[in-house]
């Protein structure tokens, strides 16, 4: 039990069993190493393990395919990640950013079509805000997307994208007002 000369006071005999199993995925992953880096990413049977483990999407409610956890649960999984040394999963992005948006922006459609397949790793959640030549700076995005029909048309240029590379539910930051500054930007699911 590596945690347990530091284990903070939130994480309850429930939560430290989460961690553990975590860790022991994670460490389990260290034999793929150098492909993945070969490659540049992880690849999609890690996602797919991770979801068939719980641990994508634990803070999601039960009812959209979530383990009904809370942060903590979230938390305890990074802590396993980084103790793994895995930098390269993106499953805290995936589960504590992307999936959130959904649950809290989304319209009830869109959270059963979507949230159930981010936990079991078949949608994997990226976000696209970095620009080049602005950074993350999202007052001062070029990307811009006009409303067309019941579509949008996304026009401009992203960089470091995290889970870009295996992304298949992307949120995407950019202007659909152009002169209102920060008030113009939008988030727009590319699935």
């Amino acid at each position: 039990m590596t945690i347990a000369c530091f284990k903070p006071q939130w994480m309850d005999e429930e939560i430290e069993m989460l961690h553990e199993s975590a860790l022991k995925l994670f460490k389990s992953w260290e034999q793929h190493d150098e492909k993945w880096r070969e490659s540049g990413m992880l690849d999609r049977e890690a996602w797919l393990e991770a979801g068939e483990m719980g641990f994508l999407c634990a803070s999601m409610p039960e009812e959209y395919g979530g383990a009904g956890g809370d942060f903590r649960h979230e938390t305890a999984l990074i802590y396993a990640q980084a103790e793994a040394n895995m930098s390269g999963f993106g499953g805290s992005l995936h589960s504590g950013i992307v999936a959130p948006y959904i649950l809290h922006h989304g319209t009830e459609e869109q959270k059963q079509r979507w949230l159930p397949k981010m936990a079991t790793g078949e949608l994997i959640g990226a976000i696209a805000m970095t620009e080049p030549g602005t950074g993350s700076d999202l007052q001062n995005i070029k990307t811009y997307a006009t409303k067309e029909g019941d579509d949008y048309i996304i026009n401009g240029s992203k960089t470091f994208i995290t889970n870009g590379q295996l992304g298949n539910l992307i949120i995407v930051a950019c202007k659909t007002t152009r002169d209102e500054g920060a008030k113009g930007v939008s988030l727009i699911v590319v699935v």
